[in-house]
C-alpha cells in the first residue's frame, strides 16, 4: 500500500500548524513548529500571496496529511461522502474518523495515526473478536476494538495508553484501559471533531 515516507515535520511547517504526526515529540520543545515556525524551503520566510484556489488546496492537503491518506483514496472518500445523505463536508470528516487506524489512535493505543496504522497492519488488534489488519476499514457503532492478548506487553502501546489523559478520548468512544478494549459508542457528529478544519473549502475545490 502506497504511503508518504518523507519527513513528517516538514508537513506541519508547510501547513503552519501542528498536525501531531510524530506522537509524543509533538508535545515537546523538539516540535518543528515551535523551533521554526515558517514554511520549509529556500523561500519559506517570504510572504507569498495565496489565491482562493491555493487556500482550498491547502485545506485539502491539511486534512489528507492529518489522516495520512494519499490523493486517490481521499478522492474516493469524498465521492462516497457526496453520495451520502446530509452535508458532504461533514460526511467526509465522519468517514475519516471511522477508519480503524484513526480509532486505534483516538483510543490511545498509539501516539500517532502513523503508528496506529503500523500496529493494525501487523495484526495486533481484534475487531469484534476477529483478527483484522486493514487500517482503512470503516468501523460501525457498537463495534469493539481489542488489543490481542500477546500484544498487551508491548512497551510503546502501554506508554501511549499511559499518556492518553493528555490527549483525551472523544465522548463518542469508550476505553476500558485495563481490558485493552475500546468501543465506538456512536458515530461522531461534526461538533465532535474539534480540529481546525474548514471542510467547505474542500467541497468547493472538488466542485470546480
Amino acid at each position: 500500500m502506497a504511503r508518504y515516507t518523507g519527513p513528517s515535520c516538514r508537513l506541519c511547517r508547510r501547513q503552519n500548524m501542528e498536525l501531531f504526526l510524530k506522537g509524543e515529540r509533538c508535545y515537546t520543545d523538539k516540535c518543528a513548529i515551535k523551533r521554526r515556525n515558517y514554511p520549509p524551503g529556500q523561500h519559506g520566510q517570504g510572504r507569498a500571496k495565496v489565491s482562493d484556489y491555493g487556500v482550498q488546496l491547502r485545506e485539502k492537503q491539511k486534512v489528507r496529511r492529518i489522516y495520512g491518506i494519499l490523493e486517490k483514496q481521499f478522492r474516493t472518500y469524498f465521492d462516497k461522502a457526496d453520495r451520502m445523505k446530509g452535508v458532504t463536508g461533514e460526511n467526509l470528516l465522519i468517514l475519516l474518523e471511522r477508519r480503524l487506524d484513526n480509532l486505534v489512535y483516538r483510543l490511545g493505543f498509539a501516539s500517532s495515526r502513523i503508528e496506529a496504522r503500523q500496529l493494525v497492519k501487523h495484526g495486533h488488534f481484534l475487531l469484534n473478536g476477529r483478527k483484522v489488519n486493514i487500517p482503512s476499514m470503516l468501523i460501525k457503532a457498537g463495534d469493539v476494538i481489542e488489543l490481542k492478548e500477546k500484544s498487551r506487553k508491548i512497551a510503546r502501546i502501554n506508554d501511549s495508553l499511559d499518556g492518553v489523559v493528555r490527549r483525551g478520548i472523544p465522548q463518542w468512544l469508550e476505553l476500558e484501559k485495563d481490558a485493552f478494549k475500546g468501543v465506538l459508542k456512536s458515530l461522531p457528529v461534526r461538533e465532535d471533531i474539534t480540529m481546525p478544519i474548514q471542510e467547505q473549502l474542500i467541497v468547493e475545490l472538488y466542485s470546480k
